[in-house]
């Protein structure tokens, strides 16, 4: 279905270097993955670039500090750490102090399979939409992250934006969507009968599932839930309307990710069936990312049964 693919954090470094040139405030910090997340600007920027090494916690706390003097500061390096291992330093330093941090997250869900569950970024949009103060989104290709990129820039406060790893299925045309909003999903399919909320790089599963249930007429909308925090809860219940009910789909941890916030809204407003394709609450195995897909029923196969159990 898709002819082309590119990688997410080339949309980051691209749109880093091209607004640095105007605008004195950009700043990038990195946890020594400057060189797989944002190479040009590293290399371009050099006064405006700070490797505070395999010290996460302390780059929270350096990046704070710049933003209280004005700066923008992206930081970087992989989902699993910023979730982990300086969620104190994200929780205090940035969303309780109101600081205008923005973190770039690699590596979410199962893209690092081979690695294990050290590496993988199993539950972080769960803690992250936790956090009282934080936007948090999970662009779902190249032009979700220039969007999402840009909107974190324009917004005063901390972000935290959730990518994959590698060259990932290009969803849209243009390089940049022009109404991305914070908060606001995109309804990138049409149908009556089920409606799909997925989410990062799980949406382009999601749109191949659809083509195939298409094709044995059963209608599907797709809607690709950008942001986790604040949640579309219109869109939601726009989804809730469909014939037989609801099914999302994610690259996280089932327990307090997409499937149950969208769940949470629809009981409390318009309760429908829902079937919610994720990662179980379980370590993984340690495998090829789209191995593990298939091996815990998140590939396209396994959205196409959810829809055929929702319509029986």
């Amino acid at each position: 279905m898709f002819d082309k693919k590119q990688i997410q954090v080339d949309a980051v470094d691209k749109l880093l270097m091209e607004v640095a040139q105007t605008d004195k405030r950009i700043l990038a910090l990195s946890a020594d993955m400057a060189d797989r997340i944002i190479p040009e600007f590293s290399r371009n920027f050099k006064d405006r670039f700070i490797n505070c090494g395999i010290a996460e916690q302390n780059m929270i706390g350096v990046a704070a500090g710049l933003a209280k003097s004005g700066f923008i500061p992206f930081v970087t390096t992989l989902a699993v750490f910023f979730s982990l291992r300086c969620l104190e330093q994200i929780r205090t330093d940035l969303a309780y102090s109101k600081s205008n941090v923005k973190i770039i997250a690699s590596g979410g869900g199962l893209v690092y399979g081979t690695l294990g569950a050290t590496h993988q970024g199993l539950e972080d949009i769960s803690i992250m939409k936790s956090i009282i103060g934080l936007v948090v989104m999970a662009p779902a290709d190249y032009s979700e992250t220039v969007s999402a990129v840009r909107a974190a820039i324009k917004y005063d406060g901390p972000v935290y934006i959730r990518l994959g790893r590698g060259a990932v299925p290009t969803i849209y045309e243009e390089e940049e969507i022009q109404d991305f909003e914070i908060g606001k999903a995109i309804k990138l399919r049409e149908g009556q009968d089920i409606s799909i909320i997925a989410t990062g790089v799980m949406v382009a599963k999601a749109l191949e599932a659809a083509d195939k249930l298409k094709n044995d007429k059963i209608d599907v909308s797709v809607y690709s839930m950008h942001t986790l925090k604040p949640l579309d809860e219109g869109a939601i219940l726009e989804a809730s309307k469909s014939k037989f009910g609801i099914i999302t789909v994610e690259d996280n941890n089932i327990c307090g990710g997409l499937g149950e916030a969208v769940a949470l809204v629809t009981s409390q407003n318009n309760p429908v069936k829902m079937k919610s394709v994720a990662i179980p609450d379980t370590y993984p195995i340690i495998g090829e990312p789209e191995d593990l897909y298939k091996y815990y029923k998140m590939d396209i196969q396994s959205i196409v049964d959810c829809a055929n159990e929702l319509l029986h």
